[in-house]
């Protein structure tokens, strides 16, 4: 069973340092931790299109509409980090809305159908490559005040970078390629 605990020793022990019990104890390892762990969390997640992290939303119509533009505002979810395209096999899409304080803001009629990234707090409900990443990205943050050594930073982002393509590498085993749209020099030959 993962923990956020379990992550951030995963980060300590890159680093080489001290293991922590708890982000609330009183230690510099922990403070430290403590500060970065939900910020890094959820960068890393917005970074990527996440498989784990995919959800999908049916949003009613906020009343009242916007006071001007385009004609109706659906408020985001509560764990909303970013949004995906509907159908993510398409490379081109004709969606048409704005995202303006926490709302989407488009023509189109409700309900809207939204996928997105969700902000996924469970340890659990993420893969363990990514635990990983997470774990080299914490490294990365709090090597410099932990260590007081560039060497160190150095080494881990070099590992993060290793760990980040094999992630991605494998998210992408998970979702259906996209389709590139019709060059119009090719269709309108045919």
């Amino acid at each position: 069973m993962a923990s956020i605990v379990g992550i951030c020793n995963r980060a300590l022990q890159k680093v080489g340092a001290q293991a922590i019990v708890s982000l609330s104890e009183n230690t510099r390892n922990a403070r430290s931790l403590n500060r970065a762990y939900d910020s890094v969390r959820k960068a890393e997640l917005e970074n990527h299109s996440w498989s784990f992290a995919v959800k999908r939303a049916t949003l009613p119509a906020d009343a009242p509409s916007p006071d001007w533009g385009r004609a109706n505002a659906f408020t985001l979810p509560n764990d909303f980090i970013r949004l995906l395209p509907d159908y993510p096999e398409r490379l081109y899409g004709d969606e048409d809305f704005q995202i303006e304080n926490g709302k989407i803001i488009t023509n189109f009629s409700a309900p809207l159908e939204i996928r997105y990234i969700a902000d996924i707090v469970d340890p659990d409900m993420m893969t363990p490559l990514f635990r990983e990443v997470l774990a080299c990205k914490l490294a990365i943050e709090i090597a410099a005040e932990i260590t007081q050594s560039s060497s160190i930073s150095a080494e881990v982002a070099d590992q993060y970078e290793k760990e980040i393509r094999k992630a991605k590498k494998q998210n992408a085993f998970q979702t259906k390629p996209a389709v590139a749209p019709d060059d119009t020099f090719i269709s309108c030959r045919r």
